[in-house]
């Protein structure tokens, strides 16, 4: 683990904002490029940094999104009151920012798995773009299901990915929920990787074309340390109590406790 002052080199604000009854709404959402040579060489698909927010206390957690030429790319979300990442969607280019990392367990892959299929809710493709990219890097095919309410998303895709596309809206692609497309291509995968809302995970561990496929999952509960100090992302699985930010953030999903876990 690296504690670093990075730079801003670019910060784009890259989709709109989505007003939500039911929950917090999203203001905007930011493409931040910070070259930190130190962090970038270490990273892996699944792994995120602590950033120290201006004067607030306890610094956030982001997933990596991308680590290449000596920098780390971070997609977040600004949230309605958000005072963490509101204040990092602020920064400008050569602005400083203290981080460390990488932090946690990232995905695997398997030595044997040759076909890949990701699942994307909202702005859970955040760590899944890098594992894209490495994948496709390896010579494995992958396909991504990328879920969102409509069609505000991410458009800036790896070559030769195969995207299968979800709105809540039906402005893009199937109009539902990603999860209702997730049994016919689970059948052709070898290993299954996600990053999405709760009630995603919840809905993929009773799909049965599931039981018996590897799947990896990316847990974002809050976090205080990202050290495995102060035990406050303990969450419990079937070999006992883990901490997302030490064990995790990425669990095979069988091993996690669905129906004890309030995020």
């Amino acid at each position: 683990m690296n504690l670093t002052t990075a730079k801003v080199i670019t910060n784009e604000k890259l989709l709109n904002g989505q007003v939500r009854p039911h929950a917090r709404s999203v203001i905007d959402s930011h493409l931040l490029w910070l070259e930190c040579p130190e962090i970038a060489k270490d990273a892996r698909p699944g792994q995120y940094i602590m950033v120290r927010c201006g004067e607030i206390i306890l610094p956030r957690p982001f997933s990596i999104h991308q680590a290449k030429d000596g920098q780390i790319v971070l997609f977040f979300a600004v949230w309605e009151g958000g005072k963490g990442t509101n204040w990092l969607s602020q920064r400008r280019i050569g602005d400083s920012v203290e981080i460390f990392g990488p932090l946690g367990n990232g995905f695997s892959i398997s030595e044997g798995a040759r076909n890949l299929l990701l699942v994307a809710g909202g702005i859970g493709i955040a760590p899944l773009y890098y594992l894209a990219e490495q994948a496709l890097s390896r010579k494995r095919k992958v396909a991504l299901l990328y879920g969102t309410a409509d069609n505000s998303r991410y458009r800036e895709f790896p070559k030769d990915l195969e995207l299968v596309a979800a709105t809540e809206d039906g402005s893009v692609g199937h109009h539902g929920l990603i999860t209702e497309l997730i049994p016919e291509h689970a059948r052709k995968a070898d290993q299954i990787f996600a990053c999405g809302p709760l009630a995603m995970y919840r809905s993929m561990a009773r799909m049965p074309e599931l039981k018996n496929k590897p799947v990896q999952v990316s847990l974002e509960v809050r976090m205080g340390c990202g050290r495995g100090v102060c035990y406050g992302c303990t969450i419990k699985t079937k070999s006992g109590l883990k901490k997302v930010c030490e064990d995790g953030p990425v669990f095979e999903m069988s091993d996690v406790v669905w129906d004890e876990l309030g995020l």
